[in-house]
C-alpha cells in the first residue's frame, strides 16, 4: 500500500484531531459503546462475560473490539489469570478514572437534555 499523501484530506483531517485537544478526548471517547462501558467499569472491575450480560445488545466481536481499542488508549486495564477456565477482567486505569466527575456532568447535562427535548415534543405533539 502507498503512502498518504500529507496535503490529502485524510491527513489534513488528522493533523487537527491530534493538535486540539477537545477533538482528541472526543476521539478517544468517541463511538457508540465506549461511555457506556466506561460507566459500567467505573462501578467495579468486571469480567467480559458480565460486560456481555450488561450489553446483551452488543455483539461479541463489538465489545472485543471497543474494549481492545479501549485497552490501547490507556482507558482500561486488562487482567489475564492463568487459571482453567481462563478468566480475564476489566478495569478502569486512573487515566479513565479521571473522566469521572467531566463524565457525571454530561450525564447530569443529557438528562436536563433530554427533559427539554422530550417536553418540546409534548407542546409540538398534534392533540
Amino acid at each position: 500500500m502507498g503512502t498518504r499523501k500529507q496535503n490529502s484530506t485524510y491527513s489534513r483531517n488528522e493533523k487537527c484531531i491530534i493538535d486540539c485537544d477537545l477533538t482528541f478526548a472526543v476521539y478517544l471517547l468517541g463511538g457508540r459503546w465506549k461511555l457506556l462501558i466506561l460507566d459500567k467499569l467505573a462501578k467495579r472491575k468486571m469480567r467480559f462475560s458480565e460486560l456481555k450480560k450488561e450489553f446483551s445488545y452488543i455483539t461479541e466481536r463489538m465489545l472485543t473490539l471497543q474494549l481492545r481499542t479501549m485497552e490501547q488508549d490507556g482507558l482500561v486495564k486488562r487482567t489475564v489469570y492463568a487459571e482453567v477456565p481462563p478468566r480475564v477482567e476489566y478495569e478502569l486505569t486512573e487515566t479513565a478514572r479521571e473522566l469521572a466527575p467531566i463524565l457525571s456532568q454530561l450525564s447530569d447535562w443529557g438528562g436536563k437534555q433530554r427533559k427539554i427535548a422530550q417536553q418540546g415534543t409534548a407542546v409540538n405533539s398534534p392533540t
